[in-house]
């Protein structure tokens, strides 16, 4: 044994370790085709034929790809990946993945009297291989210390920490990609084992509230089971010792639901509490029952048979229960909060019951909205002194204001509604709330909103909403790494939000974190699958890395009668970053003919949309007639709402179309004054945008230089592309064509993508 061994010739080798994802799934004719492919790939690369030629190349072939092994230097391996990585971009379909490792090697005679390669050079370099997904090139720890001598390659090697492999053994993994080639995602086994460290421990104090089954017989009223719900979610929200799960996230499961073990998973809560309502004439019967979801256990149960005057009574009695059953501590100030009752009016509560149910659809509807606000309304007539109505009533009108409506009508009803709040109840978490909106929505005082909405959180540590609140206004002040903070605590309460997740998606994007973004693009498609909005969204990501490909299968079914706008504009900046002029006219021009839009703001986008695209066709006249339509379009909303930013911004582009120099410069100067960069480093920068497309579109390419070169080192939110500018935008966009002569331009379009 010891003689056999003494005769083993090691040597130390640089090895490429490559292999098919998926290969036995594919038909035999498939695979023979893909290895076929696969081997002339390789064989075609500058490294193999230079090592080869040397006789410094050996080979070792397995079922579904095979190792190279070059004796010249840690480079060679890693440049021949590169090169095949390259190759493969022309065949999607053939999905390879790559592992490089130097270590000792020799060659030996198998069973069947053939030449083979053994060692550990070869078994580390298939482990390493192992750890990634199609697309990756990885590396052991040990080639990357050797690369980081090279100054080239450091900045394209990044750390993914340790990869368990086989026998349990772990091995610390470093993943090689540069802008064109390799894959930036992390592999799906370091995504798992980051996923199963970050899990953190459900508490035991926990606790998701499903809406209530509604067992009046007259099916109207399930507004009243979901405002029980709510009620009893606002009061356990107080409860500093209890975690609490929002109700954005808990509306999205049915009453009774039958895999409640799963749903607290989803969750991330150990119990589940579900009721049922009855309401009939002036009686009403709840029923409610607490579950710890694992076991199945009944913690509590009770009955509540109440006259309607009495049932505010109920919500704090069922949230003591559950605080007494999960053992949850209650301050002083807490239970004095679970007792308050709004009100003692049961024609008021039951308005504001049917506010509530409107107002959550309100984020969508504007019809929605408008029953909210009628029937906040008809509470505080039925009860002046009904603070949390005047509460949410400022909030309604404010949202409006803020969605719609920016008349001076709606500005002072949301006003006189929140000093009536503050009149009654000034110091309560509900008119906080409300008075933070004001001061975000209408006044846009970003700073003194985070100063009002920031106690709010510690009043109610088990709701989201300021949580929520705080990313947003944080966001406008241009801190967006707080921004995400904020939204990640506010997704531990509210996990299945899917307006928080794009929210927080967003913010990741407008930080140019571009591999994190489609991560929680996805946790909301996994809620709401196929939603064409999400699927935009996502692939307006894509089109900040300049991959169309994959944004192009997210976009497929968007069409002229999709019922997004934000999906629909995505889709034309698709077919414009292609090139694809005549499918974007034939798409907006149908869009403009059929589909209903909410607002004369909205047709007027669709308008100037088309407009460019007939402009960058070459159908200067098309584009002049659009142009006026735009004009006759818009210039009226200025005359009903003067404060309309976006009006203004349009029309900048409309007059920059006609030609109409001085109206284009004044039009969009009166924008930018309304919203200067300082007040909302969100929009202030995409109102530069804008500047830099007129810029362009009037020939002051060297102003518009400037603008774009400022804009790529700003973390801002684009109303052209939903993301921030990017070099691979700069260099897909047919609207830049007019700067690319520039040497100045070319250089911006070679920065290294963020």
């Amino acid at each position: 044994m010891s003689a056999s061994s003494s005769d083993v010739k090691l040597e130390i080798g640089h090895v490429l370790f490559i292999d098919i994802v998926g290969y036995s799934k594919l038909l035999i004719t498939e695979q023979s085709e893909q290895m076929q492919k696969l081997r002339e790939i390789v064989r075609g690369t500058e490294q193999f034929r230079l090592a080869e030629a040397e006789g410094k190349l050996l080979r070792l072939p397995t079922g579904d790809g095979g190792a190279l092994v070059f004796r010249t230097s840690p480079e060679a391996p890693v440049l021949c990946a590169l090169e095949i990585s390259k190759a493969l971009k022309k065949h999607p379909e053939l999905r390879a993945r790559m592992g490089i490792h130097s270590g000792p090697v020799n060659e030996i005679t198998d069973l069947n009297e053939q030449a083979n390669i053994a060692g550990a050079g070869i078994n580390i370099a298939q482990r390493v291989m192992d750890c990634g997904d199609a697309g990756h090139i990885l590396l052991s720890r040990h080639v990357a210390e050797d690369l980081e001598h090279y100054p080239r390659w450091r900045a394209y090697l990044h750390d993914l920490g340790e990869c368990e492999v086989k026998h349990g053994v772990r091995m610390s993994v470093v993943n090689l990609y540069t802008d064109e080639v390799g894959n930036s995602d992390a592999p799906e086994k370091f995504q798992k084992a980051k996923e199963m460290q970050a899990a953190p421990a459900i508490p035991e104090k926990s606790i998701a509230v499903l809406p209530f089954e509604n067992l009046s017989s007259d099916k109207e009223n399930a507004y009243f089971a979901d405002g029980i719900q709510q009620e009893i979610l606002t009061r356990l929200a107080k409860i500093a010792d209890l975690k609490v799960i929002s109700r954005t996230s808990t509306q999205r499961y049915q009453s009774k639901s039958g895999n409640l073990s799963e749903i607290a998973k989803q969750l991330g809560v150990a119990n589940i509490l579900e009721g049922s309502v009855q309401k009939a004439a002036d009686r009403v019967r709840v029923n409610v029952q607490l579950i710890n979801a694992q076991t199945h256990f009944h913690l509590w149960a009770e009955t509540y048979d109440r006259k309607l005057t009495d049932i505010f009574g109920v919500e704090s009695e069922i949230a003591k229960g559950i605080a007494e059953s999960l053992q949850a501590e209650l301050t002083g100030h807490e239970e004095q909060a679970l007792a308050v009752r709004p009100t003692n009016n049961p024609e008021a509560y039951d308005a504001y019951l049917r506010g509530l149910a409107f107002g959550a659809r309100g984020i969508h509807s504007t019809d929605a909205l408008r029953e909210a606000i009628d029937f906040y309304d008809r509470a505080v007539r039925f009860d002046p002194n009904f603070a949390l109505a005047w509460a949410r009533l400022s909030r309604a009108h404010a949202l409006f204001w803020f969605r719609r409506d920016r008349t001076a009508a709606r500005r002072d009803a949301a006003k006189k509604a929140l000093e009536n709040a503050q009149k009654l109840q000034p110091n309560s978490p509900e008119t906080l709330l409300a008075l933070g909106y004001y001061q975000y929505w209408l006044l846009r005082d970003y700073g003194l909103a985070k100063t009002t909405f920031g106690p709010v959180r510690k009043m109610l540590p088990g709701n989201s909403e300021a949580l929520w609140a705080l990313g947003l206004v944080t966001r406008r002040e241009g801190r967006s790494d707080e921004s995400v903070a904020y939204f990640e605590q506010a997704l531990a309460l509210d996990p299945r939000n899917t307006e928080l997740l794009v929210d927080a998606a967003q913010t990741y994007a407008i930080l140019r974190q571009y591999p994190v973004a489609p991560k929680l693009f996805n946790r909301a498609l996994d809620i709401t699958p196929n939603d064409p909005g999400l699927l935009a969204a996502k692939a307006a990501v894509y089109h900040a890395e300049g991959n169309l490909q994959e944004a192009a299968k997210l976009l497929a079914e968007v069409n002229a009668h999709t019922n997004s706008d934000a999906a629909f504009r995505i889709k034309v900046t698709q077919l414009r970053l292609e090139r694809n002029y005549g499918a974007a006219i034939h798409l907006l021009q149908t869009r403009l003919a059929q589909f209903r839009f909410a607002s004369e703001i909205d047709k007027g986008i669709s308008q100037i949309l088309l407009a460019w695209v007939q402009r960058l066709a070459n159908d200067i006249a098309g584009a002049w007639v659009t142009a006026e339509k735009v004009r006759n379009t818009l210039e009226p909303c200025l005359k009903n709402q003067a404060a309309n930013i976006l009006s203004r911004l349009l029309l900048s582009h409309a007059y920059a179309v006609l030609s109409e120099k001085d109206s284009t410069l004044k039009a969009v100067e009166r924008a930018i004054e309304r919203l200067p960069e300082r007040d909302d480093r969100i929009l202030g920068p995409a109102l530069e945008e804008h500047r830099a497309i007129i810029e362009t579109i009037l020939g002051e390419n060297s102003r518009a230089i400037s603008t774009l070169t400022q804009l790529l080192q700003t973390s801002y939110l684009s109303s052209l592309y939903e993301t921030p500018i990017t070099p691979a935008l700069l260099r897909l966009d047919p609207i830049w064509d007019a700067l690319r002569g520039d040497l100045a331009f070319q250089r911006l379009c070679e920065q290294k993508q963020p």
